[in-house]
């Protein structure tokens, strides 16, 4: 097993929606291993592929109090196919999106459904912190962010801050 690179925005990769897995294979396996320990290294609640490169539609998620490994979740082309009512997700941050945090409207509650990684359908009714979890890992292989789900003046100002950073960056290598 390996920790992977998180890859941060402004990477272009994180704003293109990523593709079906179509095949359940060692490969697969592997990446879900990786990711796994890559959440667990990283004090991440979801980790999605694309955050670490692959484009595939796979996301790993473990919400629980021990954060041993014992409850990740695993899902492959997941799709929210229902929600419930609403909810601020407060100060909801993002491994691609070092050092910031920002209240996000969400579902109070979501339907998802997909595949575990030996292809078995999964349907999962979640709430609470589980939802948010879901939602956001979702998007992610939609290739939204949570930044885009703020308002547009909280996300140029954090763009703004990204561009200054990566130029004193650049001027220092």
């Amino acid at each position: 097993m390996a920790i992977l690179e998180i890859i941060t925005y402004p990477d272009p990769l994180l704003a293109k929606p990523c593709r079906e897995v179509t095949e359940l294979d060692e490969d697969l396996a592997r990446l879900v291993r990786d990711m796994g320990e890559t959440l667990y290294a990283k004090s991440g609640l979801g980790l999605a592929a694309v955050q670490v490169g692959d484009d595939r539609r796979v996301l790993v998620y473990d919400v629980s109090e021990e954060r041993d490994g014992s409850e990740m979740g695993v899902l492959v082309n997941p799709r929210i196919v229902a929600t419930e009512g609403q909810v601020v997700s407060e100060n909801e941050g993002c491994l691609s999106v070092p050092e910031y945090r920002a209240d996000v409207n969400r579902y109070e509650q979501v339907r998802v459904e997909g595949l575990d990684p030996e292809g078995r359908p999964v349907c999962l009714d979640a709430d609470d912190l589980l939802a948010i979890v879901l939602q956001h890992e979702i998007d992610h292989l939609e290739g939204v962010l949570f930044i885009d789900r703020i308002s547009s003046l909280k996300r140029e100002l954090y763009k703004r801050r990204v561009k200054k950073r990566l130029k004193r960056e650049e001027e220092e290598a």
